[in-house]
């Protein structure tokens, strides 16, 4: 099959579309490269410097007809959605609904979306938070995402489209960029190869920091890969369904560079304080048994194995 992949030069975006090519499929990328990167595209993908927003992505479509649009594009910072709310709609909305009209208009046969479990739950009341619960975003990230979710079901019950929306967990792995929370890993990783201390953001009662799934990026492509392959059509939650706190996730990072031989300093060991930001929640872990039994998926990496990863990849690409 030929799959559209929006963002496809980004970080998760880039891994989704090397499943694709590694399970076979035909990969078209719209990316705009506003934070993706042209090393991270696959040399057996065709690139369109597009950006979804703009009209110009309409003669990638009648160009390519894909049978699948797989998008990623988006903006994804939870603090900058605060600042800038309407530039955040711009893009995740609209962008969304652009897709949308033009996957009706050329008869796509499904639409696979990536949406945030890590945020649009908002300070859930259920731990781990399954697919049932009722959202509440408390950012306008989560919020726009949340959206884009009701005019996907909403082209399906008007116009017959398939979708599956995947709700990520907190994902991290090579290619990451280091902005917003969702690039804690990064941050912490390459402020710890610059011999700057990190810095962690915390609640005031929760020194430890806050309590995250994170997930790895190859097990992320691989949910795509079975979201695609799926006869289901719906909404499951990826991701771990394990907790793991800021501070943990800090020291685990750090012990993986050292396993590297990377030597960090002592003073390092614990890192600097500052308060939680706008939209931060104290606890986000997704119930993931739904994709388990529907989708057949599961997780793979555990945070030691996927670190390691990441750490390794940091190293062979430090300037």
């Amino acid at each position: 099959m030929k799959v559209l992949v929006t963002g496809g030069c980004g970080f998760i975006g880039s891994h989704v579309v090397d499943a694709y090519i590694n399970d076979g499929h035909e990969v078209v990328i719209v990316d705009n490269l506003s934070t993706g990167k042209t090393e991270n595209k696959n040399e057996k993908a065709k690139l369109y410097k597009v950006d979804i927003c703009d009209e110009g992505v309409r003669d990638v479509f009648y160009k390519e007809k894909p049978d699948i649009v797989n998008h990623h594009a988006a903006q994804i910072s939870v603090p900058l959605s605060v600042k800038e709310p309407l530039m955040d709609a711009e893009i995740n909305i609209k962008g969304t609904i652009r897709l949308l009209e033009l996957s009706r208009e050329y008869g796509v046969q499904k639409f696979v979306f990536a949406s945030t479990g890590g945020a649009i739950y908002g300070e859930a009341e259920k731990v781990p938070t399954d697919e049932g619960y009722s959202p509440e975003p408390l950012s306008p990230y989560a919020i726009s995402k949340f959206a884009s979710e009701k005019y996907i079901k909403f082209y399906r019950s008007l116009y017959g489209l398939r979708f599956v929306i995947l709700r990520y967990s907190n994902v991290y792995g090579p290619r990451q960029i280091p902005h917003g929370e969702a690039g804690v890993v990064a941050i912490f990783t390459e402020k710890l190869l610059a011999n700057v201390h990190p810095t962690l953001n915390h609640f005031p009662d929760e020194e430890r920091g806050m309590i995250r799934d994170y997930c790895y990026v190859k097990d992320i492509a691989s949910a795509n890969i079975t979201a695609t392959k799926s006869t289901k059509t719906g909404m499951f939650n990826i991701g771990t369904g394990k907790g793991t706190r800021t501070l943990d996730l800090y020291r685990y990072t750090i012990n993986a560079l050292r396993r590297k031989g990377k030597a960090i300093p002592q003073e390092f060991e614990d890192p600097k304080r500052a308060i939680a930001r706008p939209g931060d929640l104290k606890v986000s872990i997704l119930d993931v048994r739904r994709a388990k039994k529907e989708l057949g998926w599961k997780a793979i990496y555990d945070m030691q194995n996927g670190l390691f990863e990441t750490v390794d990849w940091y190293l062979k690409n430090e300037t």
